[in-house]
Order: structure tokens, then C-alpha cells, then sequence
């Protein structure tokens, strides 16, 4: 079984930087993504790295977002910079034991695993 832990959401000015990990135990070789909610919304897709290696990104975050990998430590890392106050939100790490996910990455219905998410707050 997979459990998914975040970490290293918080406060930060807008034009800062936070970097959040995501731990995974039962990790194996899987699709794994950032979504993030705000109250009221749909949850939307972030970013995404497939198993191959390749990522992918909503529009909104291309050049400001990087996410990867480390498979050794069996994490998954989001930094994020240029944040602005329309990031806040409710970040969540989530999986899927799927060889390629790159085309439906961004749907959450499709990810069966998340972790308990971390809050990010950018201030203007």
C-alpha cells in the first residue's frame, strides 16, 4: 500500500520560493503528480512526472514550478517559484501505478493514491 506525505507548505511573500516534498512509502515505479485545491474549487493538476522521467505542467505553472524526483529517497519535490497570491491554496501529492500517464495526468479521478496535503499561502 502506498501512503503519501507532504511537507514544506507555509507562508511566503509574493516572488518567493517553497519547495515541497512529498515521502513515499511502497513506492515503486509510479505516475506521480501535485494537484491543489482552493476552498470552493475543483482540484487541478500541477505538474506531473511520469515513469519514465518526463514531466508535464498545467499552463499556469510552466517556468515557475519544477517538479522531480529523487527514487533513492523515494520522494517527490515541487519548488515553486515567482509565487503569487493566486498559488495559495492546498497542495496534495498524489500516485498511480500507471506506466504512462501522460495524457490524462492532470485528471484526479484517475490517481487512487494522495497524501493529507500542505498548505501554501502566498501574501501580496
Amino acid at each position: 500500500q502506498v501512503q503519501l506525505v507532504e511537507s514544506g507548505g507555509g507562508s511566503v511573500e509574493a516572488g518567493g520560493s517553497l519547495r515541497l516534498s512529498c515521502a513515499a512509502s511502497g513506492y515503486v515505479n509510479y505516475c506521480m503528480a501535485w494537484f491543489r485545491q482552493v476552498p470552493g474549487k475543483e482540484r487541478e493538476g500541477v505538474a506531473a512526472i511520469i515513469s519514465d522521467g518526463s514531466t508535464r505542467y498545467a499552463d499556469s505553472m510552466k517556468g515557475r514550478f519544477t517538479i522531480s524526483k529523487d527514487n533513492a529517497k523515494s520522494t517527490l519535490y515541487l519548488q515553486m517559484n515567482s509565487l503569487k497570491p493566486e498559488d495559495t491554496a492546498v497542495y496534495y501529492c498524489a500516485a498511480v501505478a500507471h506506466w504512462d500517464c501522460g495524457s490524462w495526468w492532470s485528471n484526479r479521478w484517475q490517481y487512487n493514491h494522495w497524501g493529507q496535503g500542505t498548505q501554501v499561502t502566498v501574501s501580496s
